[in-house]
């Protein structure tokens, strides 16, 4: 998997590197096919603001978060992006349950 890790008018820190590094490993247990992981972290005025998106076989996922500290921004970016991994996963899940069952009614 790739992962770019950019700031707009923000030095990216080892620090912050290191805290998206570590959030990593929550999208990963949930779909090893993830190809690639772009996230930008910028500053306007008082708002720390986290912007990802994530490409995954078949799908782009975006989601952003805004919040007071860089650190909660980077969270909740991370908990946004599980979540729609997740909803994909199920979709994906669904859908093939579903094709089995008409499969099976009718054949």
């Amino acid at each position: 998997m790739q992962f770019q890790l950019s700031g707009q008018r923000i030095e990216v820190t080892q620090a912050l590197r290191s805290r998206a590094e570590a959030k990593l490993d929550r999208l990963t247990r949930l779909d090893d096919r993830i190809v690639s992981l772009t996230v930008v972290l910028s500053v306007d005025k008082l708002q720390q603001c986290a912007e990802g998106t994530l490409k995954v076989a078949g799908n782009t996922l975006h989601a952003e978060a805004t919040e007071n500290d860089m650190y909660a921004s980077i969270d909740a970016l991370f908990d946004k992006l599980v979540d729609q991994l997740r909803r994909y996963r199920e979709k994906l899940c669904d859908k093939h349950q579903r094709e089995v069952r008409e499969i099976r009614q009718y054949g």
